[in-house]
């Protein structure tokens, strides 16, 4: 028991077998006698911390969500995902159209892509950092003494680094992804959160107090403490995701790699690249995925790259009886008729996918004219009889070559990426392909 508080004065003027104190007074020695002083529980600086460890905690249960709808697309198949600021009460996104189904593929989803199959999520770190910082807020909350400035100090750098990474990402989704997500958001405002009532708690705390020395040794416990909480659930992570055995990288090769009908469009790309031709579909939006998870991997400067256009869209192609991408046969005939600038006309398509897409829906004609208006030299090329002999001819290379009608796919050197490493398995799988095409081009010694 602390002596000099008012609650020790009170217990210890109670007779020691006689009088029985007021049922309140009776409580408040119950707490004494665990050690707890009333004065330390009622400073000021107490409240801004529980507010800390409640923002942490939601924070934590948004990034374990992220985390959760992350680790089970390491089987390589399609799941619905979350996206809503209430975990279990928004209907789930199963056809891949929301911004956190964008996010979830985006090559800024995760870290080291290239080393393991689908990289480090990002979110597992969120998770860990706000499990830290409810882990020190409620360290603080339980302790006997009072929460000094010390104590808060720390706990400003340390949410400090959740909104500077909140901040980077939601610049990235905006400037690069081009979509926000719900989770993603609530995790912003999460890191907000704690990174406010950790300054109003150490403005508290240094109240006419004076300046006391900085205790580095704590500090250097308390870093210690956060790498710990982030690297064993990173090292959970590596030692129980899925093994990812070569022989599940092979899906077969093009059964006639030659572009016997001219209709493969070249992209940017080193002449003496290794080959590769992806089959896209100017509206599809695994397709804009697929193409910023490839720039931004680094890999794309090593291919020597083309591209067959498959449009899902049954207006022009007779594989699809319900059009997936309506509008997108126009598209694709822009593209084509576009010539050199056919990589600028499917980077603006891709740019302005969603209200395009609209548009195929609603008035193809309005589609036409927004096209054309971008770029006027298409003025006559679209749904000319040159250019949509062209598009069936792109179709009749994908039936010459016996290609699902899916998009988007890749192959390199006639080898086909499978259709499930070509989002989050990407890097992974394309950096050793390219290692295994320069093993087989090398030299032999002595020629």
């Amino acid at each position: 028991m602390v002596s000099g508080g008012p609650l020790y004065g009170a217990c210890a003027a109670a007779p020691a077998g006689g009088t029985v104190l007021p049922s309140t007074a009776a409580a408040l020695c119950v707490l004494g006698r665990l050690d707890w002083r009333a004065d330390a529980v009622s400073t000021p600086s107490r409240n801004p911390i529980i507010v800390l460890a409640i923002f942490a905690l939601l924070g934590a249960l948004f990034a374990a969500v992220s985390t959760h709808d992350f680790v089970v697309h390491l089987d390589r198949q399609v799941h619905a995902i979350t996206c809503s600021f209430v975990p279990g009460l928004g209907a789930p996104d199963v056809a891949g159209t929301s911004g956190c189904h964008a996010a979830l593929m985006s090559p800024y989803s995760s870290v080291l892509r290239s080393w393991t199959w689908g990289g480090i999520p990002i979110s597992l770190g969120g998770l860990a950092v706000f499990a830290f910082l409810l882990f020190r807020a409620l360290d603080l909350l339980l302790r006997r003494e009072e929460i000094g400035a010390e104590e808060t100090r720390f706990l400003v750098v340390a949410t400090a680094l959740p909104v500077l990474v909140s901040v980077i990402y939601f610049l990235v989704s905006v400037l690069r992804v081009g979509e926000l997500c719900n989770l993603c958001v609530a995790i912003y405002i999460a890191s907000l959160g704690c990174f406010v009532a950790a300054v109003i708690a150490h403005r508290r705390s240094t109240l006419g107090q004076p300046a006391a020395v900085t205790p580095w040794a704590t500090y250097t416990l308390y870093f210690v403490e956060g790498i710990i909480f982030v690297v064993l659930p990173v090292l959970l992570y590596l030692l129980l995701k899925p093994a990812y055995p070569d022989t599940m990288a092979r899906c077969g090769e093009l059964l006639h790699p030659e572009d016997r009908y001219g209709v493969r469009v070249k992209l940017a790309g080193p002449p003496g690249g290794v080959p590769a031709v992806e089959v896209l579909d100017p509206l599809c939006p695994a397709c804009k995925g697929f193409s910023l998870r490839l720039s931004a991997s680094g890999l794309a400067p090593r291919l020597a790259r083309e591209m067959v256009l498959f449009p899902l869209d049954g207006a022009c192609n007779w594989m699809v009886t319900d059009s997936v991408h309506p509008g997108s046969c126009i598209l694709s005939e822009a593209v084509l008729a576009a010539g050199p600038q056919a990589e600028e006309v499917l980077a603006w398509v891709f740019a302005h996918q969603a209200e395009l897409r609209e548009l195929g829906r609603t008035d193809q004609n309005a589609l036409i004219a927004q096209t054309i208006s971008r770029f006027p030299q298409l003025a006559g090329a679209i749904d000319s009889p040159a250019v949509r002999s062209k598009l069936n001819r792109s179709l009749r290379w994908v039936v010459s070559n016996s290609l699902s009608v899916l998009t988007p796919q890749l192959f390199v050197n006639g080898e086909k990426i499978c259709d499930e490493d070509t989002d989050l398995g990407l890097e992974y799988v394309l950096t050793r392909k390219l290692a295994e095409q320069r093993v087989t081009s090398a030299p032999r010694p002595g020629r």
